[in-house]
């Protein structure tokens, strides 16, 4: 059975409606629930935890705590694939890139353009894409949305696209 880290810092991916607001905020994890709905035999999948922002909110603290959990989880030779908000995605993998540059994993960030459990929402195709590609790609650090495959390096969000595209 292969080990996989999911390790979880909020983003859209994880947004919930908020009836006292009439907005979408971080207020509560959902990939658990949503990754016990899955069939993932001979996947062992752990989840942590970090934070739950928006990715705007993000600060060099915070990527210091993604980048001391990857740093944690890389003494067993297991994929990890990191939650996070699209629009400072690519930041959070370039430190990691930058700060671990002889990885032996897979490293994939993952997120989506519309909450989890939202109607037309890209999360869940995007959790399962990234487990697939944590057990398929060699080691370096992954951008993995809409059926794409892109380094970190090469990835650029495009809002107008509403997607991850080759820089």
């Amino acid at each position: 059975m292969q080990r996989v880290y999911v390790l979880c810092t909020g983003g859209t991916i994880e947004k919930v409606y908020s009836e006292q607001t009439g907005s979408v905020q971080n207020l509560d994890s959902k990939i658990d629930r949503y990754l016990r709905a899955l069939r993932l035999p001979d996947l062992d999948v752990h989840t942590f935890r970090l934070m739950n922002k928006d990715s705007l909110e993000i600060t060099s603290a915070d990527r210091q705590i993604v980048l001391d959990a990857v740093r944690d989880r890389l003494t067993e030779p297991a994929p990890i694939v990191i939650t996070h908000g699209t629009d400072t995605m690519v930041d959070t993998g370039m430190v990691l890139k930058n700060e671990i540059p002889n990885l032996t994993v897979p490293i994939i960030l993952t997120g989506a353009m519309t909450p989890l459990g939202f109607e037309g929402s890209d999360g869940l195709q995007n959790l399962t894409e990234s487990l697939m590609a944590a057990r398929i790609l060699g080691p370096g650090v992954y951008i993995v949305m809409h059926n794409e495959v892109l380094p970190v390096e090469h990835a650029r969000k495009d809002r107008e696209k509403a997607r991850f595209v080759w820089k």
